[in-house]
Parts: structure tokens; C-alpha cells; sequence
């Protein structure tokens, strides 16, 4: 495990197993779904699953860009899928995170959302 730089809300990157996190929380986590998918509690383990929210479109020559989602963790839990985002209280509050979760569960409603 390497430690990069901090961010603003001084987390670290955090490299492990091939991977990048956005702070030890996140890479912690990510050791934990690990274990509990060994113990057969979970399957299908994804990192960093991306969601498309809204395709880009081109409306009177100017180029709108798609908006996307990409949550920290996906897998299989009892016959649901459990989207997981690993996050700190300052980050819970931000207004793009806020509206692309909205967006997420308005088009996914049959996943399970967790924050940790």
C-alpha cells in the first residue's frame, strides 16, 4: 500500500492491489467487502462501477458532455445490488454529489445504496 497526496479534505490516495482509492477509508472498506466476499456473504465484486446518468447531446452546435456516476463499490448481496460510496461528512453535502445520487436512484430503483 502506497500513500499519494492529500485533498482538500485531507485524504490521501491510497494504491492497493492494483488500485486506486480516494482515501484510507475508501481502501479500508475495500479490504473488508474483500474478506466478506471470501466468506461467501458477497459476490461479484466490482470497484468503481460507472453509471451514465444523462448521454451527451450536441443542442445548437454547443456540445453537452454526459454526466456520470461513478460509485466506490458494486456487488451481489442477498439477490440485491448494493452500490456503496465511502464518504465524509463534508462530502455528503456537496451539491453535484447530491443530485447525481438522486439521479442514480431515480433510474435504478430496484439497487440497494449505502453510504459508508
Amino acid at each position: 500500500m502506497t500513500i499519494r497526496y492529500r485533498n482538500k479534505y485531507g485524504a490521501v490516495k491510497v494504491h492497493l492491489d492494483g488500485h486506486v482509492f480516494d482515501s484510507r477509508k475508501e481502501a479500508r472498506r475495500y479490504r473488508e467487502l474483500c474478506l466478506l466476499e471470501v466468506a461467501g456473504e458477497i459476490t461479484g465484486l466490482e470497484i468503481h462501477p460507472r453509471y451514465v446518468l444523462w448521454e451527451g447531446r450536441t443542442i445548437r452546435g454547443q456540445r453537452l458532455r454526459p454526466i456520470a456516476y461513478t460509485a466506490d463499490f458494486r456487488y451481489q448481496e442477498v439477490g440485491a445490488t448494493v452500490v456503496e460510496d465511502v464518504k465524509s461528512a463534508p462530502t455528503r453535502r456537496k451539491a453535484d454529489y447530491v443530485i447525481r445520487k438522486k439521479l442514480l436512484l431515480g433510474q435504478h430503483p430496484a439497487i440497494v445504496f449505502r453510504e459508508v
